[in-house]
């Protein structure tokens, strides 16, 4: 089966953006490009978290709600967020209301605060794992690279980032251009990414 599939603009996409016309705009402007901004970094580490045992769509039509109920994604703000937090999230209708993620999301901020004062910023810890000579399949699921900054993670007390999770946190932050062979968004990001300046 083809990994492309064309809409009525004639331009042929990633198979996977076929799914919803949702799916279109983020896969043409978001997914894949290059991103170094802590607070998008930890969006996207915490919704693909949210994401577990959920389609992405689910997440996406719900993405501006999560960013009103975690402050933003500033995990210096989600880090003082208390049990009262906790018992405020579970009652809102517009995220996914599982104990387990928001209190892994509450977590997980204060183990940023951590990263940050040790490597500088969240940006150049997951930077050093981009992979290196590693072009991982079109659509796999895990990758070396993936695997190691997932056990990385879990021995820094990181909750919800198994290797399928950073795996695809890496395809959506542009540590690897998995825009398939073909897909008019392939060159777009290879370019940016070329140009790209790696923090650290």
């Amino acid at each position: 089966m083809s990994a492309l599939f064309t809409p009525a603009d004639g331009k042929p996409r990633c198979l996977w953006c076929a799914a919803s016309p949702d799916y279109i705009a983020y896969h043409d402007h978001e997914w894949g490009f290059p991103v170094d901004d802590d607070h998008r970094l930890f969006e996207k580490l915490s919704l693909e978290g949210f994401q577990s045992g959920l389609s992405w769509r689910t997440i996406l039509t719900k993405r501006d709600n999560f960013r009103t109920a975690f402050a933003g994604f500033d995990f210096c703000k989600v880090a003082t967020f208390t049990e009262a937090d906790v018992e405020r999230l579970l009652k809102d209708a517009g995220i996914v209301r599982h104990r387990g993620k928001i209190e892994a999301t509450i977590n997980n901020a204060s183990r940023a605060q951590e990263l940050v004062r040790e490597t500088g910023s969240l940006a150049a810890y997951v930077w050093s794992f981009e992979p290196r000579g590693e072009d991982a399949p079109y659509l796999a699921s895990t990758s070396p690279a993936s695997v190691a900054m997932s056990k990385d993670l879990k021995k820094r007390g990181w909750a919800f980032v198994g290797p399928t999770t950073v795996h695809a946190f890496m395809q959506a932050m542009g540590l690897i251009n998995d825009h398939a062979e073909g897909c008019v968004t392939r060159a777009k990001v290879e370019q940016v990414r070329a140009g790209f300046v790696r923090p650290g």
